[in-house]
């Protein structure tokens, strides 16, 4: 007389290879999100720092001539890549998109802020970049009706507000300079066309890749501002900037415009949202931080109460916008200034 354990026969073989299918599956994505810490940790470290090299690189180039030859560098390796996968040149109507994108996300933004770094810290540079959410949330509401303002939004308006005043409270000019207020309205002035630009790109679709589409930007924007420094007169000549500048643009091409972007493309497919999103907030702290070892960039203890007080305003006013079904949702994630 025989008998048959619960779990014998083919049953039983299926169950194990089931059970196989889905250990592996487990390991696949513990390992899938081991690796996209590890590209979270990246964007974080590498678009905070960039902030820093820009401040180094505008010590011996001129602002506009530095940001040039890294959109230029940036966008040529874009293009050339997509152009060997098998992408079509931009038609004339995806360039009359993409030429005045360029001036807006990249000749105005990375520019103007590139310019402005020659007089303020790049910890506070990286802070007032850091505060686009806010002002998306001001210009969708009031020009679109788009943002429904809730408790919460409210709330990160105010503490982003008060982390301002905190920053720019009693003795700053004393501290930084009688261009520290020329250097943070060219900050603020950058941002708030990256936010415009990006409301633009989130509400008109255009058909064509998006890291495509950002390459194009990067030479358009380079040869705009490659103009600026010839007809200005305020560049140096190419073989006089100095092999230690190379090392920095070599850093915020491959580095900023290149390895960290793909990072931010892999934790965003591989970890939530409100996880793959904290660069933004690790941004400034990184460079505040590495500007004060590096450049020896102090900050008063009003100035620390402002950052942590404008990022805990910042978070509350991306997680409002999460929650609403808007165009806008897409771009609290963004950032490439």
């Amino acid at each position: 007389m025989s008998s048959q354990w619960p779990g014998d026969g083919d049953d039983s073989i299926e169950t194990f290879q089931t059970l196989g299918k889905e250990i592996n599956r487990v390991a696949e994505t513990m390992a899938s999100q081991k690796k996209a810490y590890l590209a979270l940790t990246i964007t974080s470290v590498v678009w905070g720092t960039t902030w820093v090299a820009s401040k180094m690189g505008v010590a011996h180039v001129p602002a506009f001539e530095l940001a040039s030859i890294r959109q230029f560098m940036g966008g040529t390796i874009y293009v050339v890549f997509f152009l060997f996968m098998g992408q079509k040149i931009p038609t004339k109507k995806q360039f009359a998109w993409l030429i005045p994108m360029a001036f807006l996300m990249f000749v105005s933004s990375n520019g103007i802020a590139t310019y402005g770094l020659q007089f303020i810290t790049s910890g506070l540079a990286a802070l007032i970049a850091a505060l686009y959410p806010l002002s998306v949330v001001l210009i969708e509401r009031y020009y679109f009706k788009a943002i429904k303002i809730t408790p919460q939004t409210l709330l990160g308006l105010f503490l982003g507000l008060l982390g301002i005043i905190f920053i720019f409270y009693k003795d700053s000019l004393q501290m930084h300079g009688t261009h520290y207020l020329l250097g943070v309205g060219l900050s603020l002035f950058a941002m708030i066309t990256w936010s415009v630009g990006s409301i633009i790109m989130s509400r008109n679709k255009i058909d064509i890749n998006a890291y495509y589409s950002i390459g194009w930007q990067m030479l358009i924007s380079s040869l705009t501002m490659g103009l600026i420094t010839l007809f200005t007169g305020n560049y140096i000549p190419i073989h006089e900037i100095p092999a230690k500048t190379w090392g920095i643009l070599a850093y915020m091409i491959l580095g900023g415009s290149v390895l960290s972007f793909v990072a931010f493309v892999y934790s965003m497919k591989h970890l939530k949202p409100a996880i793959a999103s904290l660069y933004a907030y690790v941004n400034p702290i990184v460079a505040i931080w590495v500007g004060s070892l590096l450049l020896n960039e102090k900050m008063s203890f009003n100035s620390i109460i402002g950052t942590i007080s404008t990022l805990v305003g910042v978070y509350l006013v991306n997680n409002s916008l999460k929650r609403q079904k808007d165009p806008v949702e897409a771009m609290a994630d963004a950032d490439a200034m």
